[in-house]
This record gives C-alpha cells, structure tokens and sequence, in this order.
C-alpha cells in the first residue's frame, strides 16, 4: 500500500517539474537546466566504448543496457573459448647455453630514443623518471 502511495508522489512530482519546465521554456535558466539533464541522461546510457547501442550476433541494433552487457559477454565467452586450429610443428629452435647479457650501453641507447609524454609500461614507471635517475635507473633496468 505505502508503494503505491510512493509512486503516486513522485509521478505527481514529476508531472509537476515537467509541467514547470515547460511553462519557462523561453527562460535561459531553465535551459540551461533542461540541457544539463538531457546531457547527463546521455552520459548514464553511454557504455564503456561511449555507444549506447551495439549490433547483436543476430545483426539486430540493441539499445537496452542489460541486454548489451549479455551481448557482449557471450560473444567474450564464445571468443575465449573456441580452439584454435594448429598443426603441432613447432619451427623455433631451442636455444642451447646461458642467455645473452643485455649491456649498460644497449639499455643506455634505448632510453635516449624512447620518446617523452609516454603511458607507463608494465613495470609502471614512465621514460622520463627512469632517463631522470641516470646511471642507477639504468643499471636497475
């Protein structure tokens, strides 16, 4: 009983918003208003990719978020659990002995060409702090 009466109450509060609204449509500050919620209901509809909208496997365009989430993770589960066809000849060599050192010189190179401004690779450290410590950074490298 109390959910209906909820419901009530906020579809009256609603009706009453809108009918506001529209009543100071010429008014500059209630389009601004206007606009600001009509871009944040955009925004909660934009998913990951910043699309609201994706072509299921059938080919048909899927707008509901529920349905676009099951969407993608069936294709993600049918993507990661097909096998993959391959003949079993392996062509790289195995190599025999100790690994190659890698020199203070080749490292010190490579950092000289590494470019500024960068994304950080795996170690999360970014060209320019490791080409700021000098010799220690390198030789940490």
């Amino acid at each position: 009983m109390w959910e209906i009466f909820a419901k009530r109450v906020i579809s009256s509060a609603k009706t009453k918003k809108q009918k506001e609204c529209a009543n100071d449509l010429n008014d500059s500050e209630c389009q601004n208003e206007i606009f600001r919620m009509a871009k944040q209901m955009v925004k909660e509809r934009l998913g990951l990719t910043g699309l609201n909208c994706i072509k299921g496997a059938s080919g048909k365009v899927i707008v509901d978020g529920k349905v676009i989430k099951d969407s993608w993770k069936e294709y993600m589960e049918k993507l990661m659990n097909e096998e993959n066809e391959w003949d079993h000849k392996i062509s790289a060599e195995v190599k025999k002995g100790p690994a190659d050192c890698i020199r203070m010189a080749e490292v010190r190179a490579v950092l000289k060409k590494m470019k500024r401004h960068k994304a950080p690779g795996l170690s999360g450290l970014v060209a320019e702090i490791i080409q700021a410590t000098g010799d220690i950074g390198t030789q940490w490298i």
